[in-house]
């Protein structure tokens, strides 16, 4: 339900990049999310999909590209090289971006494999991946800082600044100095497991100044679980056309409900996960009784 009149006749034109090679782990379900708060919301929604093979990418307020596994990335590589000066430009036009895990790596500058091969990217994110021989793997709780939650809400602070989801790459992101995370790990290891920094976020230097591009290796699927930043993404893909931003509450205590008890169990688990192996594998066998 809304509250206050809702606002008819505003647009949002999703484009999916990539769905035939990045979209993991449920990611295709930050789609369905940002669909359904908008159409919640009076607002008309289309979504365009670009596949690995489309020739052109065109023009949209938001886009989203999922992850995936490291042959993908190679083939996406091929794409971002055609397409990858035409998608900077749609996304330097003022319009958001969303990128999760495989297709934030993608849209850095480089990804280097453990193996030695490097995939160049298009540098929408100001950030650079190593992989790893050893994954990381597990539950993610972090919290925006002041300013980036102010950011995320448009100028005014949400009543929530912490950020949950799943996590599970080899890759080791470092970003540029300067560069903005999304958040600050409390439990897991974000971008790299060593500067307890979680996701990038961006203002969009464009044309409309509205645009935010958001990256992050939180799967999930992510925007579920995280009702602000998914209105924090819509509300900048609206802010391309010059269409009002804001959004009038919804009643998603169910939402609200899923993120707190992931993060509740999530920080339940981050004690016994420090502890060295051999203590976990003696109370391995109650922890797997009580959690069950």
């Amino acid at each position: 339900m809304t509250t206050g009149e809702p606002r008819v006749g505003r647009t949002l034109r999703i484009i999916h990049l990539f769905p035939d090679l990045l979209s993991t782990y449920g990611d295709g379900g930050n789609i369905r999310t940002l669909v359904a708060r908008a159409e919640r919301r009076a607002i008309r929604v289309s979504v365009v999909r670009v596949l690995a093979d489309s020739p052109t990418v065109p023009v949209g307020d938001l886009f989203v590209i999922g992850g995936g596994q490291d042959r993908d990335q190679i083939r996406v590589e091929a794409a971002l090289l055609r397409l990858g000066g035409a998608l900077e430009a749609r996304i330097s036009d003022g319009a958001a971006l969303l990128a999760i895990c495989g297709g934030y790596q993608n849209l850095g500058r480089r990804y280097r494999f453990s193996n030695g091969r490097t995939v160049h990217g298009p540098g929408i994110f100001p950030l650079a991946t190593t992989a790893s021989i050893d994954r990381l793997i597990g539950p993610v709780v972090a919290r925006m800082t002041p300013e980036v939650a102010a950011t995320i809400g448009a100028g005014s602070v949400p009543h929530r600044t912490t950020v949950v989801g799943f996590e599970n790459h080899s890759g080791r992101s470092y970003l540029d100095d300067g560069a903005d995370p999304l958040a600050i790990v409390e439990v897991g290891s974000g971008n790299n497991g060593a500067d307890w920094t979680e996701g990038l976020l961006a203002p969009t230097p464009g044309a409309s100044g509205d645009g935010l591009r958001i990256g992050t290796y939180l799967h999930g699927p992510l925007l579920p679980r995280n009702p602000h930043i998914a209105d924090a993404l819509i509300g900048a893909g609206l802010a391309r056309t010059r269409q009002p931003r804001h959004l009038d509450p919804l009643d998603d205590r169910d939402d609200w409900r899923a993120h707190d008890l992931f993060l509740a169990h999530s920080r339940r688990r981050s004690w016994v996960d420090r502890l060295p192996p051999s203590v976990q594998r003696v109370i391995g066998p109650a922890r797997e009784a009580i959690e069950s």
